[in-house]
């Protein structure tokens, strides 16, 4: 019983993040330089509403801060990671949107200009939960607005956290968002874990076609 839906996914990761250090989980980044890099690019204005899905406590928040942006929410199953996170940023964490939630059944009222996801949607493994995540995106990014996913690649990790995960080729991940997104960049990256270990991410930006 090792995969995601198997499992009781709030108190696992819970667990997880009360039990380990930030600088302990594979996932540690103290620069998210792609997803950065990506978000960039797209010279968005201060005021773009962007998403992360699963973002925990990671520090894409902080540098989206830093930059000046306006509208962030930082979604994760984990309220642990979330108060780890609120613990972090102090009195910026009231400029932050939290909400604590599955991504795999993800639903509100707002839109986006940006979702991005670095490794939350490969832990869906199951093809109705894959196919919701899939239609929340196009229900919640705007006209013309960016999907930015990243997950592990087909040379990647099988497993993270002692949970099986989907890995994607660049083709598989462009494929998943087809209907509704095009293309706009897909590469593969190298993660090196704070073990020293190297993960092979597939990571690709999409823009939400009009329809």
């Amino acid at each position: 019983m090792n995969k995601l839906e198997d499992l009781n996914r709030e108190k696992h990761w819970n667990h997880i993040y009360e039990t380990k250090e930030l600088k302990e989980v594979s996932w540690y980044q103290p620069k998210p330089e792609t997803s950065l890099a990506f978000i960039e690019a797209l010279q968005l204005p201060k005021s773009a509403s962007i998403i992360d899905m699963g973002g925990g406590d990671s520090f894409l928040v902080d540098h989206l801060l830093a930059a000046g942006f306006e509208n962030i929410t930082v979604l994760d199953i984990s309220e642990k990671a979330i108060e780890k996170a609120k613990h972090r940023l102090g009195d910026e964490a009231q400029k932050v949107e939290w909400v604590v939630a599955d991504v795999a059944r993800f639903q509100a009222e707002e839109k986006y200009d940006v979702w991005h996801d670095r490794a939350a949607f490969h832990f869906l493994t199951d093809e109705v939960e894959v196919s919701n995540y899939v239609k929340s995106t196009k229900q919640h990014v705007k006209p013309k607005g960016h999907l930015i996913i990243g997950t592990f690649s087909e040379n990647g990790p099988k497993k993270c956290s002692g949970i099986e995960i989907k890995q994607y080729s660049k083709e598989a991940l462009t494929a998943q968002f087809q209907e509704g997104f095009e293309k706009v960049e897909c590469i593969n990256h190298n993660h090196e874990t704070p073990s020293g270990s190297i993960q092979n991410f597939t990571f690709c930006k999409f823009k939400k076609v009009e329809a």
